[in-house]
């Protein structure tokens, strides 16, 4: 008799962390959907999923005269609940990789306009404390109190009051972050601040770069954004086709039925799959 070795659970990484002032950090890296959202995705995904199953592969085991028989209502619910809860499964960590990118995005904006007013701030004689609680009052005009940013801002604020160095601070805010932009800059921003460096240029020249980067990224999205509603719309497409034909032509879509109707529904669904993917993988461009 063999020995079963059971797999350790993957410990999941915490959403929060705690800062050296006690103050609650996120950790941008993850994030954890509440119940009420796992539901609404779930049943949205669900829906989606249920409907399409069914136009794709419902009405099978029909009687001689094409009438439903109680194993066709059978296999309907069958392959509705089966395609559902497939979907659900497979959007929550797609959605949950949606919210991360969307906010990584923020963050990043966030974090250039911080870089702006200490360049502004520091260019006026400030030191950083007092430079700091500048770029705060700027924030919080452009951003709503619970921005990302200015929950930085305000714990690093919080840092320097109690005596915690500010490049420490800095250092956890990138790492947290998963920004290489952000990792980068509180990497040299320590070395700088530590050896007397210029802070002032360290933070323009990262500021000029963040905001090249990020210019550019905005043109390569206003160029792919036809390509991506193209894609978009082309898969809604085959979905409507079927439905389109199974409401007003039924005798033509008795066919899908057949063993081989099924078979090159299944292969066409396969295909389609694997160009929509690599289409997406194309028009994910990464500055």
């Amino acid at each position: 008799m063999g020995i079963l070795k059971r797999k350790e659970k993957k410990e999941l990484e915490p959403q929060y962390y705690t800062s050296a002032t006690n103050i609650q950090t996120v950790n941008y890296k993850v994030y954890y959907m509440s119940k009420k959202e796992k539901i609404f995705y779930f049943l949205l995904a669900f829906a989606v999923g249920a409907l399409v199953g069914y136009l794709f592969y419902g009405g099978l085991a029909k009687d001689e005269f094409s009438q439903p028989t109680r194993l066709t209502y059978i296999l309907n619910c069958t392959i509705m609940l089966i395609v559902g809860i497939v979907a659900g499964k497979v959007f929550l960590p797609i959605r949950t990789e949606q919210i991360l990118k969307k906010r990584k995005n923020m963050l990043t904006r966030q974090f250039r306009d911080m870089l702006d007013g200490l360049t502004t701030s520091l260019g006026a004689g400030n030191n950083i404390m007092d430079s700091l609680y500048a770029v705060r009052e700027d924030l919080q005009m452009q951003y709503e109190e619970d921005a990302y940013i200015l929950q930085e801002v305000k714990i690093m604020i919080a840092g320097m009051q109690n005596n915690v160095p500010i490049e420490d601070m800095l250092e956890d805010f990138g790492i947290r972050s998963n920004i290489d932009d952000i990792k980068s800059f509180a990497e040299v921003f320590k070395v700088s601040y530590r050896k007397g460096g210029n802070i002032k240029d360290v933070i323009q020249n990262t500021y000029t770069i963040l905001n090249d980067k990020m210019e550019i990224r905005e043109e390569i999205e206003t160029v792919v954004t036809s390509s991506k509603t193209e894609q978009n719309l082309m898969l809604v497409m085959p979905v409507a086709l079927i439905g389109v034909i199974k409401s007003m032509s039924p005798d033509f879509a008795a066919d899908f039925a057949t063993a081989s109707g099924v078979l090159a529904t299944t292969i066409a669904i396969i295909i389609f799959a694997v160009a929509y993917y690599v289409g997406k993988k194309i028009l994910d461009i990464k500055i």
